[in-house]
């Protein structure tokens, strides 16, 4: 371990210093403007791994998908075959102004470095080049490094690049390293993650907006009849109140509500909502989320009657929940209590299956050791309540391997959020668990 170590922090300057180049891209895959700056983070993230003696490198994509880079570092005799899995585009910034740097331009303070992918998921590419530097380009096992183009828009041609591309990226052990540590000092290994379906709902009442003054009172304004068809999406405690969506169970894990409340920034006074634990509102239960309104904006407000007002529900489910079964729960919900008549239209978005991952293998013990001696704790096994619907299509498509999902971030990187950033030392640990893990995973 102390040479692998050495070796880590010798290389450990170079990799921040690669990470922030990437950072410098503005590979936002929502936003079609951005597709040659994805396409120059695909080849930045190829250049990298050609640095890096890979026996190929390529950039490639499917039909109608973003480009995805594939390179291959082939086994030592006997030795197994490990796929590196991260991602290269990131997020939309929202208001650069309302950052305390610029989003695209890493700057470090207090430990931390903040930009928008130093996060989520630049550093799951930078820990993955990490392992493979430390190693000099020559790793104890087979890698096979996938770092995907697509992530932020929910994979859409992911099971068609899996099945194009199979023969190059077949492995025995799958890394994803996409997901969070339990705290700067505890890592985490993620063994469930929650399914993830949206829509949009649009609500109309009239054929044309009217005069407030002159027609208001006899027929309700559809913002507000949207407004009120929302509002019957929880229940009085909070809870999500769609009727046919399943609730697991949750591993019994210690999370205070002190901590919670202030690792998510609630506000003094405002209640938590919905009922049992908190692993099990975060981890194994239904959670709905408006995510937007299409409407007037204040700014634009006039006296009248909105004739039509469209919203973007997500919904992220228990893990053995499947996703098509809860999209149609939630449209048969909506058709079911609009009011007033008023004419609605659901058009299906995203639809993301769940997971509960294998902890009984060999390769989750090597993980298990490999972090604890990295961070000096013993991992934390826990649920992450986002969604990853990949993480399912790995496992449809390689039933024979094992899958492991690491964490990058720790739960106050606010990936997908205004100040995105990444804690320096804790990202030096991650490099070194998996370097740690390559070793262990031969078996060394």
């Amino acid at each position: 371990m102390n040479d692998i170590a050495a070796a880590v922090e010798a290389i450990l300057p170079s990799v921040r210093a690669d990470l922030e180049k990437l950072v410098r891209i503005p590979s936002v895959s929502a936003e079609p403007a951005r597709a040659d700056d994805v396409r120059a983070s695909a080849e930045a993230v190829a250049a990298l791994a050609r640095a890096e003696n890979a026996a190929q490198v390529d950039v490639l994509s499917v039909d109608g998908g973003a480009p995805a880079v594939i390179a291959n570092w082939p086994a030592p005799p006997g030795a197994p075959t490990v796929l590196l899995y991260a991602h290269h585009d990131v997020q939309p910034t929202g208001p650069a102004d309302a950052w305390g740097s610029a989003p695209f331009e890493p700057t470090e303070r207090g430990g931390r470095i903040y930009g928008r992918g130093a996060a989520d998921d630049k550093a799951g590419v930078a820990a993955h080049l990490a392992a493979l530097r430390a190693y000099g380009g020559r790793p104890p096992v087979g890698v096979v490094l996938f770092v995907e183009g697509e992530e932020e828009v929910g994979s859409p041609t992911f099971t068609s690049f899996l099945r194009t591309y199979r023969d190059r990226l077949a492995a025995d052990v799958i890394v994803v390293a996409d997901s969070v540590n339990w705290s700067i000092d505890t890592p985490g290994l993620t063994t469930s993650l929650r399914g993830g379906v949206d829509c949009y709902v649009e609500l109309r009442i009239l054929d044309h907006a009217v005069h407030s003054g002159i027609f208001g009172g006899p027929v309700i304004d559809a913002l507000t009849a949207l407004c009120r068809l929302l509002g019957t999406l929880h229940d009085d405690n909070g809870d999500v109140a769609v009727a046919g969506l399943v609730h697991d169970e949750a591993p019994d894990v210690d999370y205070p509500e002190a901590r919670f409340r202030a690792e998510a920034g609630v506000l003094d006074g405002v209640e938590l909502s919905g009922t049992g634990s908190l692993a099990e509102r975060l981890w194994t239960r239904p959670a709905i989320s408006v995510i937007g309104i299409d409407a007037p904006s204040v700014a634009d407000a006039a006296n009248i009657l909105v004739h039509q007002a469209r919203a973007k529900v997500s919904l992220r489910l228990a893990p053995s929940q499947d996703p098509r079964a809860a999209l149609d729960a939630l449209a048969d919900h909506l058709r079911s209590h609009a009011e007033y008549g008023a004419q609605i239209s659901i058009t299906d978005g995203m639809v993301g299956a769940g997971c509960d991952l294998d902890t009984s293998s060999p390769a989750f013990r090597a993980a298990e050791s490999a972090f604890a001696d990295a961070f000096g704790q013993a991992p934390v096994q826990l649920g992450i309540g986002g969604s990853i619907p990949f993480i399912a299509e790995f496992e449809r498509e390689f039933p024979d391997a094992t899958v492991l999902v690491t964490g990058v971030e720790d739960p106050d990187s606010r990936a997908h959020g205004v100040d995105e950033s990444l804690h320096v030392e804790q990202f030096g640990k991650v490099c070194l668990a998996e370097a740690l893990l390559l070793q262990r995973l031969a078996g060394d």
